[in-house]
This record gives C-alpha cells, sequence and structure tokens, in this order.
C-alpha cells in the first residue's frame, strides 16, 4: 500500500518568520508612503491653496456675472409684464368709458359738451341779434353754476290712532 509522505517541518517553521517579515515590510512602505504623502503636503500644500484660492475668485466673478444677468432677465420680464398690463387697464378703461357715454345718450342725459355747444350758439345767436339790431354787443354768456339738491322736507310723524 502506498503511504503518505509527511511533510517536512522545517518548511513549516519557516514559514511565520517570512510571514512576519512580509508584514515588516510592508508595514515599512506604509510608513514611508505616509512620510513622502506628509512631505509632499507640506511643500506642495501652500501652491495648491493659492491655486484654490485663485479659482475661487474667478468662481465668484462669473457667478457674479451670472446673478447680473438673471436680474436684468428678471428687470425686463417685469417692465413686459407692466406695460402689457397697463395697455389692457386702458383698454378697458376706453371700454367702460364708451358704454357709459351710449348708455348717457340713451337716457338722454345733457353732458357737459352739449351744454358747451348750446352755449356757443347762444352767444353767435345773440350777437346776431345785436348786430341786426344796431345795438352794441352783450357779453357773452357764461355757463350758470351747478344747483345745490334740495333736501327733502320733514313730512311730521303720523299719529297712531288708538
Amino acid at each position: 500500500m502506498a503511504t503518505r509522505k509527511k511533510k517536512s517541518s522545517r518548511r513549516s517553521a519557516s514559514r511565520p518568520a517570512d510571514l512576519a517579515g512580509t508584514f515588516a515590510a510592508s508595514g515599512q512602505k506604509i510608513w514611508l508612503a505616509g512620510l513622502g504623502a506628509y512631505e509632499r503636503a507640506r511643500k506642495e500644500g501652500p501652491k495648491m491653496f493659492d491655486m484654490l484660492v485663485t479659482q475661487g475668485k474667478a468662481l465668484r466673478g462669473q457667478a457674479a456675472a451670472a446673478a447680473d444677468q438673471a436680474l436684468k432677465n428678471v428687470r425686463a420680464q417685469a417692465e413686459s409684464a407692466s406695460s402689457q398690463a397697463a395697455g389692457k387697464w386702458d383698454k378697458l378703461e376706453q371700454v367702460f368709458e364708451d358704454r357709459v357715454s351710449k348708455a348717457v345718450h340713451k337716457l338722454g342725459v345733457v353732458t357737459g359738451k352739449d351744454v358747451d355747444a348750446l352755449m356757443r350758439q347762444v352767444n353767435d345767436l345773440t350777437a346776431s341779434v345785436r348786430s341786426m339790431s344796431g345795438k352794441p354787443a352783450a357779453k357773452k354768456a357764461k355757463r350758470p353754476a351747478a344747483k345745490k339738491a334740495k333736501k327733502a322736507k320733514k313730512k311730521p310723524a303720523a299719529k297712531a290712532k288708538k
């Protein structure tokens, strides 16, 4: 029968020592890498900081320019909306005035324009009559002042019958 050979104990004894050496070498490399990173950061840190400050200033200028442009756009839109609203308001006001004028005309209410036209006609007729009769023309008629509305008279209260 075939028997298996046992592994030599010499090889297993050297293995922990190799492993410890490998860990020590790795630890040493990690330590040296850390020192190298520290030294590089110490040397290049101020340069990197200055570069970041410069980039920050450039971005601040760009951000301010973008904010100014956005503000200009908003102002332009507000002015446009305001002018459109004013135009609509004027149009609405004109429509209202036209409708009121038509309603007043239909009701036969005399307007200020009608009174002024009548005053001109009276003055023209007065001048014509004066020129025919040979008398000097009288002063032009003035528009009469508006009359105050009369207050309603108070009626005595009716006595209650018992």
